[in-house]
C-alpha cells in the first residue's frame, strides 16, 4: 500500500511544479497578463509550488521506507510554513476577490482602484501579515514542554497533533490557536462572500445574457479554488470533534491534491492563459532548436 501512496502523491507532486511553473511563465512573458488578476494569480502559483513542499517530500520518503522521525527544529519549521504559507493562500484569495469586485462593479475606475502600487502594497500586506500570524501560533505551541511523548500521529507536524505532546497544560495555547486560525478564516471568508454579493448583484443588473455569462466566467475559476480551499481548513481546524485519519485524509488532499489542481483551473477555461501558454512554449522550443 506504501507503494501505491508514494507513486500517487509523487504524481500529483511532479504535476503541481511544472503546472505552476507554466502559470508561472506565461504571465512572465505575455504582456497582455502583466494586469492585476494576474499579478496576484503569479503569487498563487508561487504558494502552490512551496506549499505542497511544507510536507510531500518527508511523506514521500516514509512512503520509501526511509526514517520515520523528524526532528524538533523541523517540526517547528513545518507547523511556521504551513501556517505561514496557508494564511498567504487565504488572504490572497480575499485580495483576489476584492480585483473581481473592482473589474465588475466599477469597471471605469478599475485601474485607479486596482493601481501597481495598490497591488504591490496589498501583495506585500498578505505575506507580511501571514508571516506574523504563522510566527506568534509557532512561539505559543513550541515554548511549552515537551518530555513525554513524542510520537505525532499524523504525516507533518501542525496544531492538532503537537499540542497533546506538550507536559504542561495547553488550554491557553488550544483557545488562541483556535480563535487565531478561525477569525483569519472567517475574517477572509466574510470579506470574499461580501465582495462576490455585491459582484452578484452587479452581474444581475446586465441585460445581455452573453455579457452576464463573460463576468460570471471570470468569477468562476476563483470561486472554485475558494471552495478547494475553505472546505479542509472548516472540516480541521473549526469542528468540535477530531477525527485523526479524517484529519489525514482532508489535509492530503489540502495540502497536495489542491495546490495540483489550480494550474487547470485557472487554465482550462481562460483563453488568455491558454494563448500565452502556447505563445511562451512555442519561443522556448524554436529557442532550443536554434
Amino acid at each position: 500500500m506504501e507503494n501505491v501512496l508514494f507513486v500517487l502523491f509523487l504524481a500529483f507532486y511532479l504535476l503541481t511544479l511544472p503546472g505552476n511553473l507554466l502559470i508561472l511563465l506565461a504571465i512572465l512573458t505575455s504582456a497582455s497578463l502583466h494586469t492585476p488578476m494576474y499579478f496576484f494569480l503569479g503569487n498563487l502559483s508561487v504558494l502552490d509550488i512551496f506549499f505542497p513542499s511544507v510536507s510531500s517530500p518527508k511523506m514521500m520518503l516514509y512512503l520509501m521506507g526511509q526514517s520515520h522521525t523528524i526532528s524538533y527544529q523541523g517540526c517547528a519549521s513545518q507547523l511556521f510554513f504551513y501556517h505561514f504559507l496557508g494564511c498567504t493562500e487565504g488572504f490572497l484569495y480575499t485580495v483576489m476577490a476584492y480585483d473581481r469586485f473592482a473589474a465588475i462593479c466599477h469597471p471605469l475606475r478599475y485601474k485607479v482602484i486596482m493601481s501597481h502600487r495598490v497591488c504591490i502594497v496589498m501583495t506585500l500586506g498578505t505575506w507580511l501579515g501571514s508571516c506574523l500570524h504563522a510566527s506568534v501560533l509557532t512561539f505559543l505551541i513550541f515554548r511549552l514542554p515537551y518530555c513525554g511523548p513524542n510520537e505525532v500521529h499524523s504525516f507533518f507536524c501542525d496544531i492538532p497533533v503537537v499540542l497533546p505532546l506538550a507536559c504542561a497544560d495547553t488550554s491557553l495555547e488550544q483557545t488562541v490557536s483556535f480563535t487565531n486560525v478561525g477569525m483569519v478564516a472567517l475574517m477572509c471568508f466574510l470579506l470574499v462572500l461580501t465582495s462576490y454579493s455585491r459582484i452578484t448583484l452587479s452581474i444581475l443588473k446586465i441585460r445581455s445574457s452573453e455579457g452576464r455569462r463573460r463576468a460570471f466566467s471570470t468569477c468562476s475559476a476563483h470561486l472554485t479554488s475558494i471552495l478547494l480551499f475553505y472546505g479542509p481548513v472548516v472540516l480541521i481546524y473549526l469542528r468540535p470533534a477530531s477525527s485523526p485519519w479524517q484529519d489525514s485524509v482532508v489535509q492530503v488532499l489540502n495540502n497536495i491534491v489542491t495546490p495540483s489542481l489550480n494550474p487547470l483551473i485557472y487554465s482550462l477555461r481562460n483563453k488568455e492563459v491558454k494563448l500565452a501558454l502556447r505563445k511562451a512554449l512555442s519561443q522556448g522550443v524554436h529557442t532550443c532548436w536554434r
